[in-house]
């Protein structure tokens, strides 16, 4: 018998997080309710109160209810509700989680379930899953579900609603996933414009034995990336596309943000890194580039994507900031650069080629790496390129076993 915690505000949604408690007993499985009200009393009876939630984050919660201020207790219950699922979880007391709610009730549930294991069983059934989620997932595997009218009480579509939510938190929890042998993980960055490096890159490290996850250098892709970095289950990391640092630097729509490339230094783990397509900003459509790059190269990727090419002193600034985020890489770190082209659109000929502006990238990362830095005349996408970043890595890890 598995256990669920159901989530939510039992003040004013008591009455569906108890419908749904009722329906996850009845699929054999034992629901643990949870209170994360902050108004009146609850409604039905808690197996973990809110005093018990906000304690488990050091939160005076009658001191906080006195003020009523709706808006403070909703913050204070964010930051509280993790931390109290977390150690039920990390303790092997809940095996999956379902919440119910609006705004306030999305933005507790969806902290909480943030908190936890990548593949731990998350469902948030709210009134919001049907816009902008991506402020509520974080880089976390929240499955969120739109609940179609307001979560307002119980009503012929919402039994409908509630009771699919059921079935599907219980299927996720008795679902047991195939994992296979297990491998040394190997994380790897990855664009259009340089997939056949990693594609290559990853046939030589999967023939030495590792499991390599490949991320979209999407923004998203590289935060999710580094949580799972950060999370202990990496062995090494091929950090062959950093061009999100270009999208954070210029403005771009795919920045990872600022904490890109860190989570490494914490792990303690090697890190091959190349300067992959830091030759181009993102942008959606033409017309939503802003007005001040108004008469810089730009390149039509597709009609919802516009890459614009950095300059010279961008890509100075890109290459000291790569530099010295491998400089504090202390497990085993090397730079690779191919300096015939950074991308398939930088190579001579190709729109993006523009020598300047690669030789002051070059010249930066050499300038203030303090960890080896290896240059091959090639592109980044030859083979020999991808295989020597491959056994770079693999030399890497090999030093430390």
């Amino acid at each position: 018998m598995a256990t669920i915690a159901v989530l939510g505000t039992l003040d004013s949604k008591g009455e569906e997080h108890a419908f749904v408690a009722a329906l996850i007993a009845k699929h054999g499985h034992k629901p643990l309710l949870i209170d994360v009200g902050t108004g009146g009393p609850a409604t039905v009876l808690p197996d973990i109160t809110r005093e018990q939630v906000a304690a488990a984050a050091g939160i005076d919660l009658a001191s906080l209810m006195a003020k009523k201020d709706r808006g403070e207790c909703v913050v204070a219950m964010t930051k509280a509700a993790p931390a109290c699922v977390a150690k039920l979880a990390a303790e092997g007391k809940i095996d999956g989680i379902i919440s119910l709610g609006g705004g306030g009730g999305t933005a507790i549930g969806t902290a909480a379930m943030r908190a936890l294991p990548l593949g731990f069983p998350k469902l948030m059934v709210s009134t919001l899953a049907a816009g902008n989620v991506a402020p509520y997932l974080g880089t976390k595997d929240i499955t969120m579900m739109p609940s179609i009218a307001d979560v307002a009480g119980l009503n012929r579509l919402s039994r409908v609603i509630f009771t699919r939510a059921a079935g599907a938190i219980c299927g996720m929890v008795g679902a047991i996933p195939e994992v296979g042998a297990s491998k040394p993980l190997i994380v790897a960055s990855q664009f259009g414009n340089t997939t056949t490096c990693v594609t290559e890159a990853k046939k030589v490290l999967e023939a030495a034995g590792y499991e390599v996850l490949v991320f979209a250098a999407t923004g998203t892709g590289g935060r999710i990336m580094e949580s799972v970095i950060e999370s202990g289950i990496v062995a090494g990391v091929l950090d062959i596309t950093t061009t999100e640092w270009a999208d954070e630097l210029v403005g771009g729509n795919l920045n990872a943000g600022p904490d890109r490339m860190d989570a490494a230094a914490k792990a303690n783990i090697p890190v091959v890194v190349a300067p992959g397509c830091l030759d181009m900003v993102n942008f959606g459509e033409k017309a939503s580039v802003p007005a001040k790059f108004a008469g810089r190269n730009f390149y039509i990727h597709n009609p919802q994507i516009t890459l614009m090419r950095t300059t010279a002193d961008e890509c100075r600034q890109l290459g000291e900031i790569v530099a010295k985020k491998a400089n504090v890489y202390k497990a085993g770190t090397a730079i690779m650069i191919p300096r015939k082209a950074i991308s398939v659109i930088s190579a001579a000929g190709q729109p993006f080629h523009d020598a300047v502006a690669d030789e002051a990238l070059f010249t930066a990362l050499k300038t203030h790496a303090r960890v080896p830095v290896q240059e091959f005349d090639l592109a980044i996408n030859d083979q020999e390129f991808a295989q020597a970043c491959a056994y770079k890595l693999i030399e890497l890890i090999g030093c430390r076993s």
